[in-house]
């Protein structure tokens, strides 16, 4: 009752409406519509005054009487009919002229008063309708939060503005839930992964000091082991620091040859490429591009260091470095174990493997490729991932086209 009562108040009745968007287009229809009204009429009245729609000038006429039948007469004779004769024309007096042109002016303002006030009213109501679809979305969106991003706003209808709005707003609440979902997955995935080495570490130390026999050579091995799980959980903070800072974007960009870079890499002592008998083939040719050195120093051994730890005994490891189109492209390839198509994706993500192979199988976290696509995203890079038939795996990376005004490394063309 109360606020029936503030809403017949003389107050309320002054207040402004809000601004909404339906009003602002009402607004706009009605000024448009009385400016061209306006005009119109200011138009055809400078037009009627000049006399170029409405003639103001009038004949004059005299009448001259009719001779009788039977003679001459020297005035009118009553009764009889007479014949008019224009004798010249004569303009009317400017006032009368405006008095002519006052009454149609004043009916045709009345008239675009009339048709503005009907315009407004029909301006509103199309106005509403046409912001229909803005007010469902609007709707929807209130009821999406950060736990309830699996609803859409599935906008029906033709395919105009607001649908193409609609599906765009769509694709992106699925692209926040698919980054929300994964970043739950590396929470959880990396929780489980540094607790790991810290709850073995504090095993060894709570047996060797509850052992009452332990020796000089035992606690020994015991401090040997614990720097190992160490130096493995060093490994991992490194690489979930080298992801976070991949994620954030590049702080400086810097000329970069792809094949210098790679042949950096590739001086680095593998062990693992004699004890598993594998073959190297590297073509470095020139790869220009601007970024991290740092980063794509780590972007190069994680490919290559992938490529030999997923490899199968005397296999074969391919890396390619050169332009096309303006583009620097990096290849790096495999021979191993057969690669889905479905899980191509998947290796991509934190913490997972192929074949679901658990980290402390062989103290690798599955960090790697997950920070290759990370340092490739900073730099505008695209990955494709190409399953071998015969096994293996083809990773090649497009960077962006290097600017023109950046200077040129000198190239490098070798094959290893």
């Amino acid at each position: 009752m109360a606020r029936r009562l503030r809403a017949l108040s003389p107050r309320s009745w002054l207040r402004l409406p809000r601004r909404t968007a339906r009003l602002r287009l009402t607004l706009l229809f009605t000024g448009m519509f009385l400016g061209l009204g306006t005009a119109l009429i200011l138009v055809i009245y400078v037009l009627t005054a000049h006399g170029d729609l409405v003639h103001t000038d009038v004949r004059a006429v005299s009448v001259k009487p009719m001779p009788a039948p039977n003679g001459p007469s020297a005035g009118p004779i009553a009764g009889l009919k007479v014949q008019p004769v224009i004798t010249g024309t004569k303009a009317l007096d400017p006032n009368q002229s405006a008095a002519v042109l006052a009454k149609p002016l004043a009916a045709y303002w009345l008239l675009l008063v009339i048709t503005a006030i009907a315009s407004a009213l029909l301006g509103w109501f199309a106005a509403g309708r046409v912001l229909r679809p803005l007010g469902q979305m609007a709707d929807t969106a209130r009821t999406i939060s950060a736990g309830n991003l699996g609803r859409r706003l599935a906008l029906t209808g033709p395919d105009d503005e607001f649908k193409r709005l609609g599906d765009t707003l769509d694709d992106l609440l699925a692209r926040l839930e698919a980054s929300f979902d994964a970043q739950r997955r590396f929470v959880a995935n990396a929780s489980h992964e540094l607790r790991t080495p810290l709850t073995v570490e504090r095993t060894l130390l709570q047996v060797a000091l509850a052992d009452p026999n332990s020796t000089e050579a035992s606690l020994r091995a015991t401090l040997e082991e614990l720097l190992a799980y160490g130096r493995e959980h060093e490994r991992l903070l490194e690489s979930l620091l080298t992801l976070a800072s991949s994620e954030r974007g590049l702080t400086h960009r810097e000329p970069v040859d792809l094949a210098r870079v790679a042949d950096h890499v590739l001086r680095t002592p593998r062990p693992e490429l004699q004890r598993q008998g594998l073959e190297l083939d590297a073509t470095l040719d020139a790869a220009p591009i601007a970024g991290d050195p740092a980063l794509i120093e780590r972007l190069v051994a994680n490919l290559v260091d992938n490529a030999v730890r997923y490899n199968r005994r005397g296999g074969r490891v391919e890396l390619r470095t050169g332009a096309v189109d303006g583009r620097a492209v990096l290849t790096v390839t495999n021979t191993g174990p057969v690669v889905r198509p479905e899980e191509t994706d998947r290796l991509f993500e934190p913490f997972q493997r192929l074949g679901g192979r658990a980290a402390a199988a062989d103290g690798h976290h599955g960090l790697g490729l997950s920070i290759v696509r990370a340092i490739a995203g900073a730099h505008d890079a695209t990955i494709e991932a190409e399953p071998q038939p015969t096994g293996g795996l083809a990773v090649t990376i497009r960077f962006a086209s290097l600017d023109g005004d950046a200077p040129v490394p000198p190239a490098l063309g070798q094959s290893v």
